[in-house]
């Protein structure tokens, strides 16, 4: 039996998530600005219209915004990420199998449906994510994750298709294969495309036709292997669990130059806690640390600088207050007074399951570990129930000037009790 996969993809998700809450931007051109309001990350439908480029500098943008009514809003993950979430818990109820491929696409498995259309089923599944979460979704059906890519990207521009594109056994395989350019093609990168083209092969069907031993001579198993499924051999199998992380990292940059050791220390601080979250939600724990800061790579008004090092912590920890204390240690010894610094952040290396960890003579006593344990699962609850940053260590700061600049961020509408959007 073939393989049967189902690509399930947010539009325009970002977008989206705002629209949901906002209706006013319905039928308006929106875009959404990445980390410190600096370029545009994602765009309606309407604001591609206008000719706005991903990667638009967000000062280019006045124009627009004057002329056309363009939204501009700054980016708000914890509103996307919940918003995700929501898809997905929608999505599981429809498949035995679901791979969660980022933040707005999964693919289902769909291969024991034998007896079902569908075509009517992804439109049962489209129309119910709408409902359910106000996002409106497309969905390419394939034997293969990169034809159901394929039939994704058709199924959101054909008006015919109306967001559902059913590609199995389908006659007119080829004639999407051949409407869809090379350079489209999922694993076709930059480089790739570039030599591709040089030998003439401009669409999905000359790649698909290509001569499979020159594909492995010039790209090797990878290239093979993006070759094999456009023919309708599975070479990528469905991943219901993610890859173990090996390491993890909290990095911004700063709304304004910090200066002093005094807001070094802040920021440090509320990225390494930060990051002891991200470790405890994966249930993970490290056993070294990275902190760096650098100052900015195009301001002219003094010279590039970087500072950095590695710390080996004397055990595995995903305790928020060791990692703090440990960055702010390195800020103390790397801070050199005079430079305006932009960006900085924390790494984490050498991330193993909690629990599975080799004993130090340095180790935690039982009871200490319980209440660390205990003090980091009350934190992490409060600050998932009430919003992030609720309650938080002291040393992150209170006015938090150097935070990044998110001048047009709209409410946290699902995880902040707050900022929760009023009726009436």
């Amino acid at each position: 039996m073939s393989q049967i996969i189902a690509l399930v993809d947010c539009n325009n998700f970002y977008c989206s998530c705002e629209r949901v809450f906002n209706p006013k931007l319905e039928n308006r051109p929106v875009v959404v600005l990445s980390n410190n309001d600096g370029c545009v990350v994602a765009r309606s439908n309407e604001a591609k219209a206008l000719g706005i480029k991903m990667g638009e500098p967000a000062f280019k943008l006045r124009e627009y915004r004057d002329k056309y009514n363009l939204a501009i809003l700054s980016s708000n993950y914890t509103l996307y990420g919940d918003m995700s979430q929501r898809v997905m818990q929608c999505l599981a109820e429809y498949t035995p199998e679901l791979e969660i491929y980022s933040i707005d696409e999964a693919f289902l498995d769909f291969t024991s449906f034998t007896n079902q259309d569908l075509t009517a089923y992804s439109r049962e599944i489209k129309q119910k994510v709408q409902q359910f979460t106000g996002i409106p979704i497309s969905i390419g059906i394939a034997t293969t994750k990169t034809l159901a890519k394929v039939a994704n990207r058709i199924a959101k521009k054909s008006n015919k298709a109306k967001g559902v594109l059913n590609l199995v056994n389908s006659p007119y395989l080829d004639l999407a294969l051949q409407r869809t350019e090379v350079g489209d093609v999922w694993g076709v990168g930059s480089s790739y495309t570039k030599l591709l083209e040089k030998n003439n092969i401009h669409n999905a069907l000359q790649l698909k036709k290509t001569d499979q031993k020159w594909i492995r001579k010039e790209r090797g198993i990878v290239g093979l292997r993006t070759v094999l499924e456009l023919n309708g051999t599975s070479c990528i199998p469905l991943a219901e669990m993610p890859n173990s992380k090996k390491s993890t990292a909290v990095t911004r940059s700063f709304g304004k130059a910090v200066e002093t050791l005094a807001e070094l220390q802040e920021a440090l601080s509320a990225y390494a806690y930060r990051a002891g979250e991200k470790l405890r939600q994966s249930k993970l724990e490290t056993a070294s640390m990275t902190v760096f800061f650098r100052t900015g790579s195009y301001d002219k008004s003094q010279p590039y600088r970087s500072w950095g090092t590695t710390v080996n912590l004397f055990s595995s920890t995903n305790d928020s207050r060791e990692l703090v204390n440990n960055a702010r240690k390195v800020a103390e010894n790397l801070f050199e007074p005079g430079y305006k610094i932009k960006k900085a952040g924390v790494i984490l290396l050498g991330l193993t399951p909690e629990g599975e960890k080799q004993l130090s003579l340095f180790e935690k006593s039982e009871p200490d570990k319980k209440r660390s344990q205990g003090l980091m699962q009350v934190m992490d609850t409060i600050n998932h129930r009430y919003g992030r940053e609720t309650i938080q260590l002291a040393s992150s700061g209170i006015r938090k000037k150097w935070q990044m600049k998110a001048d047009y961020k709209s409410p946290k509408y699902t995880t902040s009790w707050d900022e929760l959007p009023k009726v009436g």
